[in-house]
Formats: structure tokens, C-alpha cells, sequence
């Protein structure tokens, strides 16, 4: 048998990205990006603070319009949907995890996994369930009951994991996940995405500056002044 070619999944092309920081002063962030990302694969972007990684994964997931340019996730160009149609398309389609986790401080872990497919319109019970089924899948299945409060902050970032996987997204967008922990927990949060990725066939974007990420990734690029370039090294 032959080797079976993975489909593109995210395709940006010509991206730019430009901020007004005075009457007439332009920070150009992003300069005519180019980027495809295939289903399955684990894909890094690296770069120093203030590159521009946090900037092009909020435009990849539709969380911030680029200046110009075109972002299609799953064949839908993102430009082309209005905000309510690109909230519906987020929710079912992207999952995202973020260096502070951003879970709701008054809700646990199991209703803050499930608050996707709550909003989604899922059933209670039906949302509830699946949500444990992930915290266990994570290894937090003691800890459902628990309030992000109650929870050390490895903790607090699988559940941030379980809740991106709520939807059964097709692609991951995580932006430094493991900037705020330690190193031993760091290690821990990377085999889980690998893990999971592996497991589930999940498709990652993962911006890091922890070089531990490389070694688990399918390609790794280099955001360098507003592109990117094939970085440490390339597995597909």
C-alpha cells in the first residue's frame, strides 16, 4: 500500500498584520505569511517574545483579523464569515489552550470542560459526562469537583487541554501552554498534547519558545521578522 497523503487542514497565505501605535506610527507585525499545516500533524512555531507568535495564532483561529491576507481552516476562509458565524465556527471546529488557562474561577473543573458544549447546545447531562470522561482522559478524574482554586497549576492547564478537546476539535491552537509551569511539569503538559495527538489523530499549532516542543513536533518553523521559515527541523 502506498503512503496515504494528508489533506491540508489550515492554509494562510500573504498574511500581514499592522498596528497603529501613534498618528503616524505602524508596527508591522506579520509581512506576507505563508503557512499550511496538514491534518495529524504537530506543527511548532518558535520565536523570541514580541515575534509575533500570540498575533498569528489569534488570526489562525479567528480570534483577530489580519490587516490583509487569507486564513482557511478546514476549507472555510475565515474572512469570508460574519462574527457570529465565526463564534459558531470556533466552537465547533477550534480548540484553543493559552499560557494563563482562563478558566472561570466560580465553576469546576468538570463544568468548566463542559462549558463548550454547553453553549454549543448540548444537553446537561450529556455535556457533563463527556466532560468527566476528559478530565479522566487527562488524569484529573479525582479532581472534577475541584475549582481551579483547589488546583495546582499543571492541574489547572489539563483541564484547560480537556476543555479545548470538549468539541472534538478538528485543529488545536495553543499559544505558550507550557510558559507559566515549572520544568518538570512542562515535560508533563508536552507528552499529554503528544499523547493525545498521537492518540486521537489531532491536528496541533503549538507557539512555544520551549525547545522540549520541537523534539514532539511533525515540523518546526521560525517566525523571523514577520515570516516563517523552516526552523530546527522537519519530521514529515
Amino acid at each position: 500500500m502506498g503512503i496515504v497523503e494528508r489533506k491540508n487542514l489550515l492554509r494562510a497565505e500573504a498574511l500581514h498584520k499592522e498596528y497603529l501605535m501613534g498618528k503616524d506610527l505602524r508596527l508591522h507585525v506579520l509581512k506576507g505569511l505563508d503557512m499550511e499545516v496538514k491534518e495529524g500533524e504537530i506543527t511548532v512555531i518558535i520565536g523570541p517574545s514580541g515575534s509575533g507568535k500570540s498575533t498569528l495564532l489569534h488570526i489562525l483561529g479567528g480570534l483577530d483579523r489580519p490587516t490583509s491576507g487569507m486564513v482557511a481552516v478546514d476549507g472555510n476562509e475565515l474572512s469570508l464569515l460574519g462574527e457570529e458565524e465565526l463564534a459558531a465556527f470556533r466552537n465547533r471546529t477550534l480548540g484553543f489552550i493559552f499560557q494563563f488557562h482562563h478558566l472561570l474561577p466560580e465553576f469546576t473543573a468538570m463544568e468548566n470542560v463542559a462549558m463548550p458544549a454547553l453553549i454549543r447546545g448540548d444537553r446537561l447531562q450529556a455535556a457533563e459526562e463527556r466532560a468527566v470522561e476528559l478530565l479522566q482522559e487527562v488524569g484529573l478524574g479525582e479532581r472534577t469537583g475541584h475549582k481551579p482554586s483547589e488546583l495546582s497549576g499543571g492541574e489547572q492547564q489539563r483541564v484547560a487541554v480537556a476543555r479545548a478537546l470538549m468539541n472534538d476539535p478538528r485543529l488545536i491552537l495553543a499559544d505558550e501552554p507550557s510558559g507559566n509551569l515549572d520544568e518538570e511539569n512542562s515535560q508533563k503538559l508536552h507528552q499529554l498534547l503528544s499523547d493525545l495527538a498521537h492518540k486521537r489523530g489531532l491536528t496541533f499549532v503549538i507557539a512555544t519558545h520551549n525547545l522540549d516542543l520541537t523534539k514532539r513536533a511533525h515540523r518546526v518553523l521560525q517566525l523571523v521578522d514577520g515570516k516563517l521559515v523552516t526552523g530546527l527541523r522537519s519530521l514529515t
